[in-house]
């Protein structure tokens, strides 16, 4: 429950959101633009500030930005409906209730713990086992919460309570704060490798799709594998070098994983159905295309053959929160983005900033615009909120400057998740590996802007090479 202090706070941030928006909705607007046009945009900068500032929980301010769209007669009740019928909106939904799988089965966990005992005997082997850990379960958890927080997070948390050590404190710091950053980074890179790794990736394509620019499952993880797996693999040793644990060799990782392997057992049938479902779905991601299955489709074959099968059961769906709380604001954004796209406002708003480019070579402006659109989420606690705001802004600004729609759509999606590894609240899961304790602000910081430094420089000179290759440009 909120104190006192917290409610007036929210109170206030309401008020003033509220107050604020009444002086915008009559503020004289261009006539290029018509003012159902303006007042949505009112309405979705307002839901926006909301989300960030969290005066309510992110499902009731959707739900009160569809509110005021119906009662000003901005949109008609069917309209602000139409986001919860999306293919996109629902493809997150299955994809949380077939990542429940993994984790009710402890299918992740085991993959964790594997990969820990084979090569867990160096803090630095630690740290790669479980970034190879999130890498594998990536394509089928869409959280990076459920991810990183829910099976990365309690094995390294108790990896790190191996090196503690009463007399020598700062020893089991440095070592536990070299793991939870490599954990918090390796989320942020694994997010971005695949449409499915996080909630906010369906929602850039579905911007895309706003703007005409069409993107696969198999385009994003083509697109992203090479480059995303170099910053995998430099990572941890850019950690290693900044921020040097004390011990560098230990047993005690293999060892905990063995006893959590031997305590688990054999492979359960459950856990095996689970492998297969995984493997299919990845197939059928890549093939399905062929065959006339859309994404959506294909996890919803995955997501009946667990049910089926009772690897999950639908009562526990019913009751994951996490899920339809990420419907409900998931839509809401969907379908205000979708309106806002057909009232031709992102292409004004983009329009009305091509000027300051003007003078300005197309790889100036491309390096200017991503270096903004990168280091602007250090004003954002949700890559959600950074998407939405400025993704079809700077795709209009992309476009202009002469990069290829379908690469300008994928560049933006994965500068938007890469950057969230700047700060220590800057993707959902990252609160939680700061919150273990292990490193100060200024350390985490540091880490963050060194790494993304080094994730611009992969991206640009190994991505651009990977994407030529493929003939994206």
């Amino acid at each position: 429950m909120l104190n006192k202090a917290a409610r007036q706070k929210n109170n206030l941030i309401l008020l003033l959101t509220i107050s604020l928006s009444l002086i915008a909705w009559y503020l004289p607007i261009s006539e290029a633009i018509s003012i159902n046009a303006w007042h949505l945009l009112i309405i979705f900068i307002a839901t926006i500030i909301g989300i960030i500032l969290n005066p309510l929980p992110m499902g009731v301010i959707a739900l009160l930005s569809i509110l005021a769209c119906v009662l000003t007669n901005t949109l008609s009740l069917s309209e602000c409906l139409s986001g919860f019928g999306d293919s996109i909106v629902w493809l997150v939904v299955f994809a949380f209730f077939i990542s429940n799988g993994f984790i009710k089965t402890g299918l992740g966990s085991r993959v964790a713990y594997y990969v820990l005992s084979k090569i867990g005997h160096s803090t630095l082997g630690i740290s790669y086992a479980l970034v190879i850990a999130d890498f594998v379960l990536s394509p089928l958890i869409p959280s990076a919460t459920a991810r990183g927080g829910g099976v990365i997070f309690p094995i390294a948390k108790s990896i790190c309570k191996s090196f503690s050590d009463d007399e020598h404190p700062g020893v089991s710091s440095k070592n536990g704060g070299f793991i939870m950053s490599v954990c918090t980074q390796s989320t942020v890179i694994t997010s971005t490798l695949f449409i499915t790794a996080m909630a906010a990736n369906p929602l850039a394509v579905k911007l895309a799709e706003n703007a005409g620019y069409s993107i696969s499952w198999t385009d994003w993880a083509i697109a992203a594998i090479v480059p995303g797996i170099v910053s995998l693999a430099v990572m941890p040793l850019v950690v290693y070098y900044l921020y040097p644990p004390t011990i560098k060799y230990s047993d005690s990782a293999p060892k905990i994983a063995k006893e959590k392997l031997a305590a688990m057992g054999r492979l359960s049938i459950h856990e095996i159905i689970m492998m297969v479902v995984f493997v299919v779905l990845i197939g059928l991601w890549i093939n399905g295309p062929r065959f006339g299955l859309e994404p959506t489709t294909v996890a919803l074959i995955g997501l009946s053959i667990l049910f089926v099968t009772r690897v999950i059961n639908f009562e526990d769906n019913l009751a994951d929160k996490g899920a339809w709380h990420t419907f409900i604001w998931f839509a809401t954004l969907v379908m205000l983005s979708d309106f806002l796209s057909k009232f031709g406002l992102m292409t004004w708003i983009g329009t009305k900033l091509q000027f300051l480019f003007i003078d300005t070579s197309p790889i100036n402006s491309l390096v200017i615009l991503s270096l903004l659109y990168f280091y602007i989420h250090y004003f954002f606690a949700s890559s959600t909120a950074h998407i939405t705001v400025l993704l079809p802004t700077f795709l209009v600004l992309f476009v202009n400057a002469g990069v290829p729609g379908a690469l300008a759509a994928l560049i933006l999606s994965f500068l938007s998740t890469l950057s969230a590894g700047l700060t220590h609240f800057g993707l959902s899961s990252t609160p939680i590996f700061f919150g273990a304790g292990y490193m100060k602000t200024k350390d985490w910081w540091y880490i963050g802007l060194v790494t993304s430094i080094v994730y611009l420089l992969v991206w640009i000179f190994i991505g651009g090479a990977w994407w030529k290759l493929l003939k994206l440009w």
